[in-house]
């Protein structure tokens, strides 16, 4: 089942707010995982289908009745996220790009929908339906606050950039919202 995802806002800089959590931005690309009557579906951000393209995906041991919110990404051999690797790997198996896929958020659990509870909330059930981190399929790390002081560390480790996500924020389907804001470290800026 495909959800239209929430959307970051524009926003100039980081800021330092204890009502914000910080996570950082993946360069990979935005995917929809899905899972009903035994039946994994997964989507691009445009509605696009793609469970094909990625078999090791529908295996995952999660259960029925769910719908994550993530990101594909294939890293280098420092760890990074390597952006046109993953594209490779979405164009053909061939290049043997090993993917992850790293959740953010969960809009559906137990075949109901969450998206009105608190982020803190959804991250705290997101913990009990991921219960064990792996290269294939791990939940995305987050620090309350400190978003300048880790925006200044990922520059030094030539990353993409940080989002940062109002603790409190429901999941707006198909919203660009305030809420949750972006700064990338080049020069382009998302909020």
């Amino acid at each position: 089942m495909f959800i239209s995802p929430m959307l970051l806002h524009k926003k100039e800089s980081p800021f330092d707010d204890d009502k914000f959590l910080t996570e950082l931005k993946l360069d990979g690309f935005r995917t929809i995982w899905s899972k009903f009557d035994d039946k994994v579906r997964i989507f691009t951000r445009h509605n696009n289908e793609i469970t094909s393209k990625f078999p090791e995906l529908v295996h995952l041991p999660l259960p029925n009745g769910i719908i994550l919110d993530g990101e594909i990404v294939v890293t280098d051999d420092k760890g990074r996220p390597d952006f046109e690797a993953t594209m490779e790997r979405f164009m053909s198996n061939k290049y043997g790009h090993d993917i992850s896929y790293s959740v953010f958020d969960i809009i559906y659990h137990n075949g109901e929908k969450i998206t009105g509870l608190p982020l803190l909330d959804r991250k705290e059930i997101l913990e009990t339906v991921v219960k064990e981190d792996s290269p294939l399929l791990n939940k995305v790390k987050w620090i309350e606050g400190n978003a300048e002081q880790y925006f200044e560390l990922i520059k030094q480790y030539d990353l993409e950039g940080i989002v940062q996500k109002r603790t409190s924020s429901t999941y707006q389907i198909n919203k660009r919202s305030h809420d949750w804001c972006n700064r990338q470290v080049v020069l382009n800026t998302f909020c």
